[in-house]
C-alpha cells in the first residue's frame, strides 16, 4: 500500500453544479449536529454544495460526474471504487483550499496524528490534515508509523478477531503514539486511541472548537449502532 498513490478530483475540476458533502454513518450517529455546522461553512466559504445523506454501502444515486467531499476514508473509498462516474475529495482538502476560512487558535496545543487507514494511499489527504492543524497553530510531533505508512488503529479487525484482541491492537496502535493527545479524522479511531489511553482529538470537533467525546467505546455496541444506521440508510 505504501507505494500505491490515488488521486483526488482536483478542486478546479468539480462541477459546482453536481458536488454533495457526505458526513458517512460515523460522523451522522456520532455527533449529527456537526454535519450541518460543516456543510454550512462550505455553502458560506467555497459553494452551494449539498447534503447527500445516502451511505456509501448503496448506490449514491448521483448523476454522472458528480463530486462527494466525503469526512471518512471508508466513504472515499467506496463511492470511488464502486459506483461509476462518481468522484471524491476529502473535505480536509476542501478546506484547507480556503484561503479565508476562519479557524480557531489552539496554540499551546501539541499532539501526535493517526493516519486513516483507508486515506493511506493519499498523501494529498495527510498534507491537508497537517496543513489545517497548523493554521490552527498546532504543534506536530509525528509518530514513526504516519501517513503513507500508517498502521490501521485496530478497529477494521472487528469481528474477524474478538474484542478482546481488538482491544490489544488498539492499545498497541495507541501506544505508538509519542504525544498523550492525537488527532484523528475517523471516530472510530477516536474510539481505538481513547480505548488505548489516550486524548483524541477528532479533526472536525478541533475545526469546529468543540471537545472530543469518545462516548461509548464498547466495540460490539459501536458497530451494531453502525449498522443500523447503515440499513436505514
Amino acid at each position: 500500500m505504501e507505494g500505491l498513490r490515488l488521486s483526488s478530483i482536483s478542486i478546479a475540476d468539480i462541477n459546482k453544479g453536481k458536488c454533495y458533502f457526505n458526513p458517512g454513518c460515523a460522523l451522522s450517529v456520532y455527533k449529527p449536529e456537526s454535519e450541518n455546522k460543516i456543510l454550512k461553512i462550505l455553502q458560506e466559504y467555497f459553494d452551494l454544495v449539498q447534503l447527500h445523506k445516502i451511505c456509501c454501502h448503496h448506490n449514491p444515486k448521483l448523476p454522472r460526474g458528480s463530486t462527494i467531499i466525503n469526512n471518512c476514508a471508508g466513504c472515499d473509498r467506496r463511492f470511488r471504487s464502486m459506483y461509476d462516474g462518481i468522484n471524491t475529495i476529502s473535505i480536509w482538502e476542501v478546506l484547507d483550499s480556503i484561503d479565508k476560512l476562519p479557524l480557531p487558535d489552539h496554540t499551546g496545543l501539541t499532539l501526535s496524528v493517526h493516519d486513516s487507514c483507508s486515506y493511506r494511499s493519499k498523501p494529498q489527504v495527510h498534507a491537508a490534515v497537517r496543513s489545517l492543524l497548523n493554521r490552527m497553530n498546532i504543534k506536530i510531533i509525528e509518530s514513526e508509523f504516519s501517513g503513507t505508512k500508517s498502521i490501521c488503529c485496530g478497529d477494521n479487525f472487528y469481528p474477524k478477531l474478538s474484542v478482546d484482541k481488538v482491544n490489544e491492537f488498539q492499545k498497541m496502535r495507541a501506544s505508538q503514539m509519542p504525544c498523550q493527545d492525537v488527532a484523528v479524522y475517523c471516530v472510530s479511531c477516536i474510539k481505538s486511541m481513547a480505548i488505548g489511553g489516550k486524548t483524541p482529538h477528532h479533526m472536525v470537533d478541533l475545526l469546529l472548537n468543540e471537545p472530543t467525546d469518545p462516548q461509548d467505546t464498547n466495540l460490539e455496541t459501536y458497530h451494531l449502532t453502525l449498522q443500523n444506521y447503515i440499513d436505514r440508510h
